[in-house]
């Protein structure tokens, strides 16, 4: 069996992990036109700005859509099937994570869902995932 990957951070993601391993959901906002939005890069995809903050975000989202993967790939072997999902975070982004702590069937899975963050530690990485909400770990 192969060893679970785990995220490599690069200049311009570094701070998204550094504050998931603190607990916390963040994006990239822009200062000149308010957009919050993800994946972290170095200019706002909407108006071009480089002036850019890190949003602390509630860790509220709703499932947008999903696939049930039954191929799990290298290293998710004892996780399938598992969730591959978009979710859409109360403060407009849409990111991929897996959602967790539910049966991983289309019965439980439903579009528009109420989720919250939890975090999936990996040594000093730690992996945003979704859960539905008033679920406890």
């Amino acid at each position: 069996m192969t060893a679970k990957p785990v995220p490599q951070p690069t200049p311009n993601t570094e701070p998204y992990f550094e504050y998931a391993a603190r607990g916390e959901l963040r994006v990239p906002r822009c200062r000149a036109c308010g957009l919050a939005f993800m994946y972290p890069r170095t200019a706002c995809p909407s108006c071009a700005s480089e002036d850019l903050e890190w949003l602390l975000c509630s860790g509220r989202a709703t499932l947008h859509t999903y696939l049930i993967n039954t191929r799990p790939a290298p290293g998710f072997e004892e996780d399938a099937p598992y969730a591959i999902a978009v979710v859409e975070l109360e403060e407009g982004p849409r990111l991929m994570s897996n959602i967790v702590e539910c049966p991983q069937t289309s019965e439980a899975l439903v579009l528009d869902m109420d989720l919250e963050v939890v975090f999936d530690k990996h040594g000093d990485v730690a992996v945003p995932k979704f859960r539905p909400v008033g679920r406890t770990s």
